[in-house]
């Protein structure tokens, strides 16, 4: 039987002492789908927090329609810890859901709604902890920090950490909550997308060995990478943490040509390279295009790094205290941790609930186990903090 978990939406002054679960139902009724604005949800995170003393500030992007939120409690000093969520999910559109995605169903222990994994069940947590924090027993500081269109390529976090970096803002890690089945992740692949161009000649096609086909030059273009990733493979940097243990070269996306009778003039291959963070993706990139021709153009779109958390760090030690014998492993996905690494210099781990393959799904969904598994790291780490 399914049952709908506190499906009632309560006004702003009936958000005290909420739990987990509670707050889940709420986050997930907000559909932040990449395309919309995360507005709503962000406003309601932030009266939420600031009611439990947290100091908290947007970061808008162009738009005016998305917003970061960054929220802090406790002493002002460099030693806290930055708790990080993107708040953004996956369309819902041509996936056969048995329930309404924006609406949180619990089945048996499973709790099934768009974003209930991925990720807005860390973020959920989080919030339920903020509920327990006496801001004035911390020693230490608590940040938040909550971002939009991480599903389209860890895009809008970015002009948050600019604001961050131009602060000099430190913290003494960064936990990013993506799901890890509450393993801690040291590593992630970072990601360089980009889309091949190629100029051709029309003409007709009964005539065809006159001209040059841009979708020849692009078939060419995808064998240019296939030969790269043969190399990678064979004789490139392994991590065999990894479930693919080498950075791997993929042509996602074909497109050229108008009709059957006439030569192709234009033609694109759109490409990614994910990369372990000890490769250098430039230079995998500038053999990409010392392989083509003057008639090919290549655009990269975007590109975040990969992470490479020692195991010996600090970050490690102290996830290691909250969790206990937790594994520490490394995620194929990309994340948002390697740009608080990279970018701000904060010693970060991955670490949440759930488990992607559960991610991104029709019928996405949550074990109710691993909520009470966060919320018990949430309650050590306040216990750290004072």
């Amino acid at each position: 039987m399914e049952a709908r978990c506190n499906a009632g939406l309560r006004p702003f002054w009936e958000y005290h002492f909420l739990n987990t679960l509670d707050l889940l139902d709420r986050l997930v009724a907000f559909s932040t789908v990449s395309a919309d604005s995360n507005l709503p949800l962000i406003d309601f995170v932030q009266t939420y927090l600031r009611d439990r003393g947290f100091e908290c500030r947007l970061v808008a992007d162009q738009t005016g329609k998305k917003a970061n939120l960054f929220a802090s409690i406790g002493p002002r000093r460099d030693d806290g810890i930055v708790l990080s969520g993107h708040t953004d999910v996956v369309p819902v559109a041509m996936q056969a859901w048995t329930s309404d995605p924006f609406r949180l169903t619990r089945r048996g222990s499973r709790l099934h709604g768009r974003g209930s994994t991925d990720m807005k069940g860390f973020l959920a947590s989080a919030l339920s902890a903020a509920d327990r924090i006496d801001g004035k027993l911390l020693k230490r500081p608590l940040n938040f920090a909550f971002s939009h269109d991480e599903e389209i390529g860890c895009v809008g976090v970015r002009s948050l950490i600019d604001v961050l970096a131009k602060e000099q803002f430190k913290a003494s890690l960064c936990i990013v909550g993506e799901p890890t089945s509450m393993s801690i992740a040291l590593g992630h692949k970072g990601k360089l997308a980009a889309q091949a161009r190629f100029s051709g000649e029309a003409g007709h096609s009964s005539l065809a060995p006159r001209f040059v086909n841009a979708i020849h030059l692009a078939c060419d273009f995808v064998g240019v990478l296939r030969r790269v990733q043969d190399e990678i493979a064979s004789v490139g940097f392994r991590d065999a943490d990894y479930d693919i243990p080498y950075t791997t070269v993929h042509a996602g996306k074909i497109a050229g040509g108008e009709v059957l009778n006439i030569v192709a003039e234009r033609a694109s291959v759109d490409f990614e390279i994910r990369h372990l963070a000890e490769d250098d993706v430039e230079d995998i990139l500038g053999r990409i295009r010392a392989s083509v021709g003057s008639l090919t153009e290549i655009e990269v779109c975007n590109a975040y790094p990969g992470l490479a958390t020692s195991a010996a760090s600090a970050a490690a030690a102290f996830a290691g205290r909250l969790l206990g014998k937790a594994p520490l492993t490394k995620v194929s996905f990309g994340a948002e941790a390697g740009l608080f690494a990279s970018r701000l210099g904060l010693d970060t781990v991955v670490i949440g609930p759930g488990n992607m393959d559960q991610g991104h799904q029709p019928d996405e969904y949550i074990e109710e186990a691993e909520l009470q598994r966060c919320d018990a790291m949430m309650d050590r780490l306040i216990g750290e903090l004072c």
